[in-house]
């Protein structure tokens, strides 16, 4: 398993993850590839669901080496008194408590928000839910498509003469997951504003900053994407309704279909560039018509340059019509699949595939770490760990000796 010196801005900073699947622990991973240090809470035997989703190498999810990069995997049966114990120590020593369970679930393991802050006022908890931590649903499971379907994405999905349909990826989830991002960051800038890490002494909150909640519902991640949807509705009775592959009322911007039979993406919605795009398809009649020199005026005849576009597209095969439209400086593109990526001269230049290996020493590439900081970037130390890998580490640090965690393993706690 292949580790590197990767310090990150995030480095000194501490990261107890306590949840499953994709929400939280897409939170904390990100932490996690900036230098904080993320400690995993996981079930003892079974470990995290995510290790089994999806394509599997020797047993364990090949998306769990990325979704659990550069954390340390502790396992704790926290329907034990001695495992909730452990935690509670892990949480009140965290900068950064992430949580993606029901509403409710750690305060019956009195891990709850409310207590933890009596204890450390500087406590910071994202909690991750389908619906919040508050309001009429806030005790019903929510998955991201629950959140993605709530929230309006899936409604504007497809074509209109079809059912609404789903991104291919669990969006939803990883949303929420970038909102509880950057809710921990602001919530630790104002911390430390406040007066910083709390020194660990009780009855010293006063020497503390400010900690709280981030409350992040996968639904309101979504709905906080929606562009114009609200106000549209609100003053001007617009439902914004599924259009297949266009960009309702900006025109021209759709998905055209070459020769070929290769997809392209072509964006000519900008009047300069709407000019340029009409001039290289020959089409110098609708590039000159005044009427067209304006998106308000191309709206209503959106059929009329789509049809111009997909007829021109269909003389072409997709490499020809980049190359003009490229050469006409019109946004435009194929649409990838992961082959074309892993060999695209721009992904390559730009270092987005890192190599790694299996303990077994068997290589793999992972996407590299995004966003890109000039001075202190992101990185891969480990993949994603074996389960339990680092409890005799982890509970080590927090004073028991080897005796004590053998008993702690042989109680089934760990």
């Amino acid at each position: 398993m292949e580790k590197k010196s990767i310090a990150g801005p995030l480095s000194g900073i501490k990261v107890l993850e306590l949840g499953t699947l994709i929400a939280g622990p897409f939170c904390s991973r990100m932490l996690a590839e900036f230098g904080a240090e993320v400690i995993k809470v996981e079930a003892p035997e079974t470990g995290d669901p995510l290790r089994q989703w999806r394509v599997l190498k020797d047993g364990t999810s090949l998306w769990w080496s990325v979704q659990a990069r550069n954390k340390k995997s502790l396992t704790l049966n926290m329907k034990n008194p001695r495992a909730q114990e452990i935690a509670r120590r892990l949480a009140l020593e965290a900068d950064i408590i992430i949580e993606n369970y029901r509403p409710g679930v750690l305060e019956k393991w009195q891990l709850g928000y409310d207590e933890l802050k009596k204890l450390n006022p500087a406590t910071i908890m994202v909690r991750l839910s389908g619906y919040g931590q508050t309001g009429p649903l806030r005790d019903l499971p929510g998955f991201g498509a629950i959140g993605e379907s709530m929230g309006g994405l899936r409604y504007v999905s497809g074509f209109p003469d079809r059912p609404p349909v789903r991104v291919g990826i669990s969006i939803g989830d990883s949303v929420a997951a970038l909102h509880g991002v950057i809710g921990a960051m602001m919530a630790l800038r104002h911390r430390d504003v406040t007066g910083g890490r709390w020194n660990g002494k009780a009855g010293d909150a006063c020497v503390a900053g400010q900690g709280q909640m981030v409350d992040v519902a996968l639904y309101e991640s979504v709905f906080n994407l929606m562009e114009s949807l609200v106000p549209e509705f609100d003053q001007a009775g617009v439902v914004r309704e599924r259009t297949g592959g266009a960009l309702p009322g900006i025109v021209p911007s759709n998905t055209y279909t070459c020769g070929d039979g290769n997809n392209i993406v072509i964006a000519g919605n900008g009047d300069a560039i709407f000019k340029r795009l009409m001039t290289a398809i020959g089409r110098d009649d609708m590039a000159n018509d005044v009427q067209l020199a304006r998106n308000d005026g191309r709206v209503p005849r959106t059929a009329d340059i789509d049809r111009a576009i997909q007829n021109w597209c269909a003389t072409q095969t997709i490499d020809a019509a980049l190359a003009i439209l490229q050469v006409a400086d019109v946004p435009v593109g194929k649409i990838y699949s992961v082959r074309d990526m892993m060999s695209d001269p721009q992904f390559l230049a730009r270092n987005m595939f890192e190599q790694h290996a299996f303990a077994d020493g068997t290589p793999i590439k992972m996407p590299a770490v995004t966003p890109k900081l000039s001075e202190t970037p992101g990185g891969t130390k480990w993949i994603g760990p074996a389960l339990g890998e680092h409890n005799a580490e982890i509970l080590r640090s927090l004073g028991y000796d080897d005796a004590q965690i053998m008993q702690l393993q042989q109680d089934k706690v760990i």
